[in-house]
Formats: C-alpha cells, sequence, structure tokens
C-alpha cells in the first residue's frame, strides 16, 4: 500500500509540474554556491514559459542517464519561435558543449527534464550515500525489512 501511494503521488506531480521527473537530486558541487551536492530540487516544466538566460535548467543529453543541473547562460531565438541555448555550472570554468552530445552546441526545449523552482539544502545527501556505499543500502533495506516483520500489527 505504501508503495502504490508513493507511485500515485509521484505520477501526480509529474502531471502537475509537467516534468517527467519533478523532484532531483544535485550530484556535483558544479552548481556551487547556488546548489550543493545533495540539495533537493523541486522542477516544473510548462512548456508554455519561454527559457531565459539565468534560469537553472536540468536536462538530459543523448548517450548519458544522469540529468544535468546547470544555468542557461546564452539564448538563439529565432524569429519562427524556434529556441536554442547554452549551459554552464556556476563552479564550472567552461560552458557545456564538452557534455552535449558529439556535434551537438546547444540544447533545445525538448533536452529539458525541467526547470529549478525551489530547492531543500541537502536532502538528497541519503541518495548520494545510498548510491556511494552500497552496503549502506542494503543494511538500511535490512533494518527496514526486519522493523517490518517484527512490528506486525496484532
Amino acid at each position: 500500500m505504501i508503495v502504490s501511494s508513493a507511485l500515485m503521488i509521484w505520477k501526480g506531480l509529474i502531471v502537475v509540474t509537467g516534468s517527467e521527473s519533478p523532484i532531483v537530486v544535485v550530484l556535483s558541487g558544479s552548481m556551487e554556491p547556488a546548489f550543493h551536492r545533495g540539495d533537493l530540487l523541486f522542477l516544473t516544466n510548462f512548456h508554455d514559459d519561454p527559457i531565459r538566460a539565468g534560469e537553472i535548467v536540468v536536462f538530459k543529453v543523448e548517450g548519458r542517464d544522469i540529468p544535468i543541473v546547470h544555468r542557461v547562460i546564452k539564448i538563439h531565438e529565432r524569429e519562427n519561435g524556434n529556441i536554442k541555448f547554452l549551459t554552464k555550472g556556476d563552479n564550472n570554468e567552461v560552458d557545456d558543449r564538452g557534455l552535449y552530445k558529439e556535434g551537438q552546441n546547444w540544447l533545445e526545449k525538448k533536452d529539458v527534464v525541467g526547470r529549478a523552482r525551489g530547492f531543500l539544502p541537502y536532502v538528497g545527501m541519503v541518495t548520494i550515500i545510498m548510491n556511494d556505499y552500497p552496503k549502506f543500502k542494503y543494511a538500511l533495506l535490512a533494518v527496514m525489512g526486519a522493523y517490518v516483520l517484527l512490528k506486525r500489527e496484532s
């Protein structure tokens, strides 16, 4: 029942926010000082909102599984409304062209997973710890399983 409820809440957030991933964890220090490793970001992705320079977007690049959180630094807008943009991490020396797929110099709206609208500092560290230390994850799952088995309601 808990898993079903969590899934329904997640799907509801997807519909309300317009983002395929309405909540993400910052995995690196590339956006410091704005966001730190482990910050939990809340995203929206309404297609009618134009992307502007200075916005923080989360995007996926072909060939990479993990979304990237970076700031839009340049916009190219055509008369037909087609927008291309360039991103960069606040703590990085160069723009993200080296992260994009080979031959790609700009991102498009289709690459955007969402735009940062809010955050909770360091709440996502649990996720990072579980990914960095798999034994911790298994130990936590074992403790939770034991708790469920031992605390059955009568």
